[in-house]
């Protein structure tokens, strides 16, 4: 402080020199600085440590039940309440072994095909699906959900956002001092390396914290090490998929996502919770578990829509689509993204509400602004529609391309052809009209098309492999790889005669 002080005087003896009025203010963004991080320090729960937190435990809290609300307007819950009262109740034990028993943990099961598990400040809990259809034993699954309850129990939520608050205090200095953004541009850029350099460090902590109360409770802290293994072989599957299908790859970087393959200081943690082993053992609960996800979706859900070859179904939207053999079809949470394998045209599909009474050619002439060429009505088994050609925005960039529009009673269904160039959206336009041309309702037989497919559990007779298994699967992509993912036998593993194994139907 001496040093800080005596710097202001100096500053005020040029009070007319810009540059040193710019110090002055940055000084004083300095103090400001100083004075969050004296005042925001607070003793960690877990290691007794200062920290530098900028909310009280009730803003904590406050701070979480908002984002909660935020993210439950992007996800859905999956619709299983036994399944969600099961992993709140390993939550509820796990979290009563923590450094915070007093704070409520909120768990809740998303309805999303994303392989991962996440933590927001105050005990909000997060595990997909996706994720659990990976899992074969509730310990595997408590070592996920212990994981994150060490993000919460540490704070680790709070202690990013403490320090990008000062940081950004930071950056606005440096701007005032330069009199340019980019310096607070750069400062910006700096703190969020310097959030991410936690990174690493508070996995291993939380890794720390989890395998602890996996142990407390009763659980092997080792099954979190089965846990990253299971998540590796997954990733290293969906990379080799997505080098094939010329795409990038869906890589989630949520829980242990920091970890490298044979990670030392993470075996070494995990090893070390063993001087807290409870005296009485808890089971893996494999069958129990396995039970509990008997049924689950496994990709898409039904209110998203399932792809089953080149052909979509979608019950709530009673719609089918099929695309040209050979396309790539990306379903996405709010658009069908689809084209031929060498990218040179992309389609995409929305659909929304009508809102006014127009006839098809009325909105898409509004809706294109009257630049629509070539424009031609178009009937299909169930819709009215109308077509056209026009320039479409590409990144500031006009593309050729091809609309369309199509009513269902009260919905629009939009479809947007986009061409590399002029020929190839001549080359493939025909394949785009008939895309357009097969839209309709679904038929009464196809209804079951349009549920999603799901793990179904059969116990293994002698002289079932994964490649006879895989017959009666419906997976089609690489099926034999995907049932040893999901059974924990990746790479090259075998079931046994008598043992219960997910299949996906």
């Amino acid at each position: 402080m001496p040093e800080i002080c005596e710097t202001l005087l100096r500053v005020d003896r040029h009070p007319k020199e810009p540059v040193f009025r710019g110090m002055k203010a940055f000084i004083t963004y300095l103090i400001l600085a100083g004075g969050l991080l004296l005042s925001g320090c607070a003793t960690n729960p877990v290691t007794g440590k200062q920290d530098l937190v900028l909310m009280t435990e009730d803003q904590e809290i406050s701070l979480g039940r908002r984002a909660h609300q935020d993210l439950m307007r992007q996800y859905r819950p999956y619709n299983d309440p036994e399944l969600q009262n099961y992993v709140a109740g390993i939550v509820r034990d796990l979290s009563q072994q923590s450094h915070r028993k007093d704070l409520v943990f909120h768990v809740t099961v998303l309805d999303s095909p994303e392989i991962n598990a996440f933590a927001l400040p105050g005990g909000y809990i997060y595990i997909t699906r996706g994720i659990m259809a990976y899992m074969n034993t509730e310990a595997e699954m408590a070592g996920v959900l212990g994981h994150e309850i060490g993000h919460v129990t540490a704070r680790h939520g709070v202690q990013q956002q403490s320090t990008g608050a000062v940081a950004d205090l930071l950056g606005k200095g440096l701007e005032v001092l330069t009199g340019s953004q980019v310096a607070s541009q750069a400062a910006g850029i700096g703190s969020m390396a310097l959030i991410r350099g936690y990174g690493r460090k508070h996995e291993l902590e939380a890794d720390r914290l989890g395998a602890e109360y996996l142990a407390r409770v009763g659980y092997d802290p080792k099954e979190m090490l089965s846990v990253v293994g299971i998540l590796k072989s997954q990733e290293e599957f969906e990379r080799k998929l997505a080098k094939q299908e010329g795409r990038e790859p869906n890589i989630y970087h949520g829980v242990f996502a920091t970890h490298p393959d044979n990670d030392t200081r993470f075996k070494e943690v995990v090893q070390a919770a063993n001087k807290f082993k409870s005296p009485v053992a808890r089971k893996v609960n494999r069958e129990k578990f396995l039970g509990f996800i008997d049924g689950l979706p496994v990709g898409p859900s039904a209110s998203d829509g399932v792809l089953r070859g080149h052909k979509f179904y979608h019950g709530d939207l009673d719609l089918v689509i099929v695309f040209p053999e050979g396309w790539k079809v990306d379903n996405r949470p709010d658009r069908l993204v689809a084209g031929p394998a060498n990218r040179e045209l992309q389609l995409q599909i929305t659909v929304e509400d009508l809102n006014r009474y127009l006839t098809p050619r009325e909105y898409l002439v509004q809706r294109t602004q009257g630049r629509l060429r070539q424009g031609k009505d178009i009937q299909t088994a169930d819709f009215t529609g109308y077509t056209g050609r026009t320039s479409l925005n590409v990144k500031g960039t006009a593309r050729p391309g091809r609309v369309a529009v199509l009513f269902q009673d009260t919905r629009i269904y939009t479809i947007a052809a986009i061409g590399e160039n002029q020929s190839a959206l001549d080359r493939h336009d025909s394949a785009v009209l008939s895309t357009v041309k097969s839209m309709r309702n679904l038929k009464g037989s196809e209804r079951k098309l349009a549920e999603p497919q799901r793990i179904r559990l059969v116990r293994v007779k002698p002289g079932d492999t994964f490649a006879s298994l895989a017959d009666q699967s419906t997976l089609t992509n690489h099926p034999v790889e995907q049932l040893r993912l999901l059974n924990g036998m990746f790479p090259e593993g075998e079931p046994e005669p008598g043992q219960w194994i997910k299949l996906v139907r």
